[in-house]
């Protein structure tokens, strides 16, 4: 790649990633604003769903915006996803109802489902594989800032200016990105024609939503055994047998259960998953463990989130750059779920009488994990398929790291709401309620690894979807493309 071609893309890439960053910013802004908001505006026993509402969304509309990308072209796609998520802001910041605040939610995680996928599969369309690590590693690094300012800039918007700040923010960010992408980013592209699984996407969305109610719920508003709970329990195993009877009959599923005869995409989605499931296991009760347990003040506990972050951008820096020389990308997932289990151990391993140094290595240890985890297997994922199914592999892969952490904090969630049933939030029932928490999570770590295992290795395409020598790919035809109007 020559400087010029560098510097295009490159802007393009920012251009990419402000979506990216708007999306990593606003979770961690309104996790520290959730107190505040639910103050303001009352909800509190619902509150947790704000959070909530935006993921499911997300999990709804991810796998869809692959087959759009491909129908109408990745560049207009984009922007319909942030002219979304910025519609969605603006409601959230003017929301008066808790109950308002929970559709703006939603609306704002249709946009953010395609912020991610169409963002990462048209770097894929513009950078060759054998490349793509290293500007994987760059994204890496924008995830993890983002990340780590979140909670300090949630903090000065809560207490000088106003919570609805967490989510106006977005606006100028989005805005920015969205005339970069008009205006620099060109690429040709086929039409491929595509028949979108609007009931499969019903029914995976809709089996989610009554799992997440039924995990956290369940125990405490809703007993186990009773006739709700039993009732929540036969809705989502029919709403699966729906899902995947459709899945098997749809033209185009939003999962394709099809690519899973894919080997590398079969362990990329699998490690997804759970490396989803360990880093924001680690995000959400790392600062409970050093606030309740450690006794330290709320402002150090999200600190403490800061190693777990820069190490995830260490992790993914460090593999996109050897990924790039030595064409190898199957040893860093295995290293990295090796990593995070270990991390997982020390965590469980901590209570009041450790230091907040200890906790602080821990959240290194498995940040660095996911960043050796995450970036890797999606590369595999995208490198293993053809590049007429780059969007779908992309989504397909992107939406099993978000499944990870939809489905894991409610499970870790109720592990802890079991532990702390009839205590009276000691330190020590604190650490002995989280502890098991931890102790599970070594045991997906411990999956992670052995799916790792299985992952294929592959040579990495050197070449960029469209730049394919002629006769190497049927039907995608030969052509340049243009990053900012400049063949």
């Amino acid at each position: 790649m020559s400087q010029q071609t560098f510097r295009r893309t490159l802007i393009v890439f920012i251009g990419l990633q402000l979506g990216q960053i708007m999306s990593s910013i606003d979770g961690t802004i309104v996790a520290t604003a959730l107190p505040t908001i639910a103050d303001e505006i009352g909800g509190f026993s619902r509150s947790t769903w704000v959070v909530t509402a935006y993921a499911l969304a997300m999990v709804a509309s991810m796998p869809i915006y692959g087959k759009l990308g491909d129908l109408y072209g990745r560049r207009r796609v984009l922007l319909v996803a942030i002219a979304i998520f910025l519609i969605g802001s603006l409601a959230c910041g003017t929301a008066q109802t808790m109950d308002q605040l929970l559709v703006a939610r939603f609306v704002q995680g249709l946009g953010g489902g395609g912020l991610g996928a169409v963002a990462m599969a048209t770097v894929a369309d513009i950078v060759p594989a054998r490349q793509l690590g290293r500007w994987l590693g760059y994204q890496g690094v924008m995830f993890a800032v983002a990340s780590a300012i979140g909670p300090v800039v949630g903090g000065l918007f809560v207490e000088h200016l106003s919570w609805r700040w967490a989510f106006l923010i977005n606006l100028p960010i989005g805005l920015l990105a969205a005339l970069i992408v008009s205006t620099k980013l060109r690429l040709p592209y086929r039409r491929v024609p595509h028949a979108i699984d609007w009931s499969g996407s019903a029914f995976l969305t809709s089996g989610l939503a009554l799992f997440v109610l039924l995990a956290t719920l369940g125990g405490r508003e809703i007993p186990w055994g009773s006739a709700r709970a039993v009732a929540a329990a036969a809705g989502i195993a029919l709403l699966a047998v729906l899902f995947v009877r459709r899945e098997r009959r749809a033209p185009e599923p939003v999962l394709p259960l099809s690519l899973f005869a894919n080997p590398v995409l079969r362990a990329a989605a699998g490690i997804n998953f759970t490396s989803g499931m360990l880093l924001w296991c680690g995000i959400f009760f790392v600062p409970q463990l050093v606030q309740q347990v450690l006794g330290v003040t709320p402002t150090r506990s999200g600190l403490v989130l800061m190693p777990l972050m820069f190490g995830a951008a260490f992790g993914t820096l460090v593999t996109g750059r050897l990924v790039a020389r030595t064409g190898r990308y199957r040893p860093w997932p295995i290293a990295g779920s090796v990593l995070m289990a270990i991390a997982m151990v020390l965590l469980a391993g901590l209570d009041q009488r450790s230091s907040v140094l200890a906790a602080a290595v821990s959240a290194l240890l498995l940040g660095t994990g996911a960043g050796f985890v995450m970036q890797p297997s999606l590369l595999a994922a995208q490198n293993g398929v053809e590049p007429h199914e780059l969007g779908t592999a992309t989504s397909t892969a992107l939406l099993f790291r978000t499944l990870g952490n939809t489905v894991g904090i409610p499970i870790f969630g109720g592990i802890v709401n079991a532990g702390l049933a009839g205590t009276d939030l000691g330190a020590a029932d604190v650490a002995s309620a989280l502890r098991p928490v931890f102790l599970v999570a070594v045991l997906v770590g411990a999956a992670s690894t052995a799916i790792a295992l299985r992952l294929p290795e592959r040579p990495l395409r050197e070449h960029t979807a469209f730049e394919q020598p002629e006769g190497d790919v049927p039907g995608i035809p030969t052509a340049v493309v243009e990053v900012g109007g400049v063949p």
